[in-house]
């Protein structure tokens, strides 16, 4: 259930449903009320209806059909496995888990196929995925094999007494050393595909960064989460006006380095084994590409030496 707050009156019900549930496309919640799925003061209303303060908007979901989601043989970089937790090196192009339209080569048919005895507490479309890489982010995380693993290690990441922290090469020359960047994200007011800094219908997002290098247009910096928003250091650096170099969605068109997709790596991990309670630190290289675009870089400086 919805209650409409003072400062959402006058928006459109299928707005104010698409600002609540995000992860639901406009089109999506407009189908629900056609269906006659959303009530108003249990009524049934159209999507143009202006919602007044302390409208009482009920929802209902349909079952969702059953999507088999089958095991496949992937090769997968297992960087440590054990009964309770696997922690894989993921690499950039694949995607985590599967969506409408895209139920094989994702990282859960191979875990399904490696593992077999995956947490169940995501569902069929997510088990043991305790946390998610984007599709063209690479680098280290880890899937639970049972409930209790899933259940402790989404606690640490929430507590962050799990660590994260990432490598990116971002446009332009960052002036401070290090900073916190603490805004707000929600999803993007005019482009449902993309997040962005708002202060409507957002969650708290800080991501701490420091950098490691610098050329002339160009940075290598570290960015450490403290929370774990969608497309979170992405739309940081966008923001404070370093875009990720080759990001497709908060980049700039014109792309200076062959890479498919963003120049971001998950370069390390942190945690505590949920049942041994021991101390876990995993690491991973710089992928090749990203490597590349750091070779060319460090090239281009010294010939303006």
């Amino acid at each position: 259930m919805v209650e409409v707050a003072a400062a959402e009156q006058g928006l459109r019900l299928d707005v104010l449903l698409t600002n609540q549930f995000t992860e639901l496309s406009r089109s999506h919640i407009q189908k629900l009320i056609a269906d006659g799925l959303v009530t108003v003061n249990s009524k049934t209303a159209k999507a143009n209806y202006k919602v007044q303060a302390k409208d009482s908007v009920i929802i209902i979901f349909p079952a969702a059909k059953p999507v088999e989601i089958l095991p496949e043989y992937i090769p997968l970089d297992i960087l440590y496995e054990d009964s309770d937790i696997i922690v894989i090196n993921k690499p950039r192009g694949m995607v985590v888990h599967p969506a409408a339209g895209n139920y094989q080569g994702t990282l859960v048919n191979a875990l399904l196929e490696h593992c077999r005895d995956l947490s169940g507490i995501n569902g069929e479309i997510r088990p043991g995925i305790v946390h998610r890489l984007d599709k063209d982010t690479s680098g280290v995380m880890v899937a639970a094999k049972n409930d209790y693993a899933h259940l402790n290690l989404a606690e640490q990441i929430k507590n962050r007494t799990a660590s994260r922290k990432y490598i990116a090469i971002v446009h332009g020359n960052i002036a401070e050393e290090q900073g916190i960047i603490n805004a707000p994200i929600g999803r993007h007011p005019s482009d449902r595909k993309k997040m962005a800094v708002t202060f409507e219908h957002s969650k708290q997002a800080i991501t701490r960064f420091c950098v490691v290098g610098r050329f002339t247009n160009f940075t290598l910096v570290e960015c450490k989460l403290q929370t774990g928003r969608t497309h979170q250091i992405r739309v940081h650096m966008q923001y404070i006006g370093h875009p990720v170099v080759g990001d497709p969605k908060y980049g700039p068109e014109k792309k200076h380095f062959t890479i498919k997709g963003q120049a971001l790596h998950s370069a390390e991990l942190s945690l505590k084994h949920p049942v041994t309670k021991q101390d876990m630190l995993f690491t991973t290289p710089m992928p090749s590409d990203m490597a590349d675009i750091l070779k060319q870089l460090q090239a281009m400086k010294r010939e303006e030496i």
